[in-house]
């Protein structure tokens, strides 16, 4: 027998086969295309989560602060100075006779001794200006009399003339010259008394000239007195010396702040609060006040006009006492009651949200073990708590602590 040759046989199995698998292949890469990334995984244990309520919220603001006495008495110096004693230091009790310090400067002893002689000197012509006057006023005054007493002669002398020439005995020539002399007399009365008078008023005038001259020399060495005085610096108020910062030897200018007296016991609150939550500060409002050692209720009394360094200062009134240990320039931590929300809805103060925004909220789902990404609409704020005005409802749970680091995810896994 003599064999055929036959055609080979194609292998199409292994073709689908290979179709087949590109055709998979193709299905997993588009269907791993589209599968969203594993959301990040997060220690539950770093999260804070608050759960969304309704009811009443208290709007409160926060602040640091001091405790400042209410009287601070500030001791300046009245006259440049050096120092040559200081009797005491800061910190302890001092009544308004208790002497501090003590300056010295030869200068103002100088100038007082010029202001008493300026002083002597000034009553001295005080004095010898008194007895010129005077002696004025005696010479005009013994002028006046003198004229009295002729007037009176040529009065008697007229009377005469008259009796004589009624009885014939005297002539009419010597009767009028009675006259005319009585007349004359009488006219030199009235004019050297009235310069009897003028000599008095202008008397008085330049004696209380110069009486003004020495009350302005007394005033002057009186103030000279009181600036050697002060460089005996006394306290002048009962209370604690709270600040003394001198050194022996300094040298001090008129109005330097040489001291500080407190009166013990009696203290308020200074505090600072954030210029964007003081608008809604009033006089009048709940306080309280944190000393680290104790609550301390109180009340606002003022607060400044304006803002400095982004803060507006509130002072607090204290109306509780002070916890042992308390005393001026104590740091301590304020918060201020602003008002009461009624029947609102409410949650835990996220770390990145301000009121009246919309942020975006990570709320855990029922299962507990992942939270989305929703946004929040916010409003008044307090100093724990915000009010939730849309994207949430009561019962959600938020996680309220910094999320920034997944801000580019919509969802989270909570481990």
């Amino acid at each position: 027998m003599v064999d055929i040759p036959r055609a080979p046989v194609k292998n199409r199995r292994k073709y689908v086969y290979g179709g087949v698998g590109a055709v998979v292949l193709a299905l997993l890469a588009f269907k791993v295309s589209t599968l969203q990334p594993a959301p990040p995984s997060v220690d539950r244990a770093t999260l804070m989560i608050d759960t969304v309520r309704r009811g009443e919220m208290v709007r409160q603001v926060r602040g640091p602060g001091t405790l400042v006495p209410e009287q601070i008495r500030l001791i300046s110096a009245l006259t440049a100075g050096r120092v040559e004693n200081i009797a005491l230091r800061a910190g302890e009790k001092v009544t308004k006779d208790t002497p501090l310090l003590e300056l010295s400067n030869p200068d103002v002893q100088l100038q007082s001794l010029e202001a008493q002689r300026q002083l002597t000197a000034a009553e001295a012509e005080l004095v010898n200006l008194r007895t010129t006057l005077e002696q004025a006023r005696l010479t005009q005054a013994s002028t006046v009399s003198l004229l009295r007493t002729e007037y009176q002669e040529a009065q008697r002398t007229l009377s005469s003339a008259e009796t004589l020439a009624q009885r014939g005995l005297a002539s009419a020539g010597e009767l009028q010259r009675a006259r005319e002399k009585a007349a004359d007399l009488q006219t030199r009365i009235d004019l050297e008394r009235q310069r009897l008078d003028m000599v008095t008023k202008q008397n008085a005038k330049q004696l209380a000239l110069q009486q003004n001259q020495v009350e302005r020399m007394k005033a002057i060495a009186k103030f000279q007195e009181n600036r050697i005085a002060s460089m005996q610096v006394k306290a002048g108020e009962d209370g604690v010396l709270t600040d003394m910062s001198l050194e022996l030897g300094q040298y001090v200018v008129p109005g330097q702040l040489l001291a500080r007296v407190a009166q013990p016991g009696r203290l308020k609150a200074v505090l600072h609060i954030p210029e964007t939550q003081a608008k809604d500060v009033m006089i009048g409002q709940h306080a309280s006040i944190d000393t680290r050692n104790g609550i301390v209720p109180g009340h606002v009394i003022r607060q400044d006009p304006g803002a400095t360094n982004g803060t507006v200062t509130v002072d607090v009134a204290l109306d509780g006492p002070l916890p042992p240990g308390a005393r001026p320039d104590l740091s301590v931590d304020g918060t201020v009651e602003i008002e009461r929300l009624k029947d609102i809805m409410y949650v835990g103060r996220p770390a990145y949200g301000q009121s009246e925004s919309t942020v975006g909220l990570f709320r855990l789902e029922q299962d507990g073990k992942t939270a989305d990404r929703v946004n929040a609409k916010l409003g008044r704020s307090s100093v724990n708590t915000i009010e939730v005005l849309q994207g949430l409802k009561v019962g959600d749970k938020v996680i309220i602590s910094d999320m920034s680091n997944w801000d580019s995810y919509q969802k989270v896994r909570l481990r």
